[in-house]
């Protein structure tokens, strides 16, 4: 969002992480002061980073990792605490669109997609009202430039009604087992009568697995700039990421950028490796630089990955 703005996502891959020594990081006494969490292993299973380090450097109070291949828990601070996302509500959006199917359908742009979004300054893929894209396409406009216009369209068509398919956002959220999220849009703005969208990192992290399970969601999310041509029902548009880190960090292969005044910047990532995935969120890393976000994930993966 136009307000400072987040993201992330997790893609399969097997492969358990093999233990190694992090010399210079804080031990579990440390990471106890900070409200941050380390997994004691079982004895003899081999983990990421080995038992009692902990990343140093993370600014964000709420954070996870962990191991995809596995499902393991690798490190977390305000694992269960709630908290603003911002634009990662739109990784539950396209969930349920995704869910719902027939990505071919055609749906045209309206007028209040486009007033809605300048209204509450969210961030925008540059929609035209009157234009017919089909929901593959809004899917990318949403979840690349984090367009709040496209995320409007496909809940005014998926719903049908953004009262309805805010209903099933959270009956999907309710379906995964999810008892500390809830969703008041399918784009993450704040809402001045009603309280906010909010979730956990334990929450994201099974989030953002259940859309990396999706092959269309995987590429859309891994992709740095989308370039769509001009065609009978619509104009041209070229989108570029809002996640700094796609191309340019070694394995980052998504999911989502997220901010709002109330949430700060956020991120949802994830990142393969011949070793394996890993799966991360840190949310309010900064409530006014946007690079913390993406430094905090590299802290984690760099940790993470050793």
């Amino acid at each position: 969002m136009r307000l400072p703005g987040r993201l992330i996502l997790a893609a399969a891959a097997g492969g358990i992480l093999a233990g190694w020594l992090v010399p210079g990081q804080p031990g579990p006494a440390a990471a106890a002061t900070t409200g941050a969490s380390v997994r004691i292993a079982p004895a003899g299973e081999k983990t990421g980073p080995p038992t009692g380090t902990a990343p140093s450097g993370v600014h964000a109070p709420g954070a996870a990792l962990e191991n995809d291949g596995t499902g393991q828990l690798l490190w977390s601070r305000g694992l269960d605490t709630e908290r603003p996302i911002g634009s990662i509500t739109k990784v539950m959006t396209a969930l349920v669109v995704l869910r719902a199917g027939d990505l071919t359908r055609p749906v045209t742009v309206s007028q209040a997609a486009i007033s809605y979004t300048r209204a509450n300054d969210g961030s925008s893929a540059g929609l035209h009202a009157g234009d017919t894209l089909t929901t593959q396409q809004l899917l990318e406009a949403m979840l690349v430039p984090s367009g709040c216009d496209a995320a409007y369209a496909l809940a005014s068509a998926y719903g049908p009604g953004l009262t309805a398919f805010v209903a099933k956002m959270n009956a999907a959220a309710r379906q995964l087992g999810l008892g500390r999220t809830h969703f008041s849009n399918a784009d993450g703005l704040p809402l001045p009568t009603e309280h906010s969208t909010y979730s956990t990192p334990h929450d994201l992290l099974v989030i953002g697995r259940a859309a990396m399970a999706y092959p269309l969601f995987r590429a859309i999310v891994a992709q740095h700039r989308i370039a769509l041509p001009a065609g009978p029902a619509h104009h041209a548009y070229i989108w570029h990421t809002t996640n700094d880190l796609i191309s340019k960090y070694p394995g980052m292969i998504g999911i989502k950028t997220g901010s709002t005044l109330m949430a700060g910047f956020c991120l949802l990532f994830a990142d393969q490796r011949s070793s394996g995935t890993l799966i991360g969120v840190v949310l309010d890393s900064s409530p006014t630089v946007r690079a913390v976000s993406f430094t905090d994930a590299e802290q984690l993966l760099n940790w993470g990955f050793g």
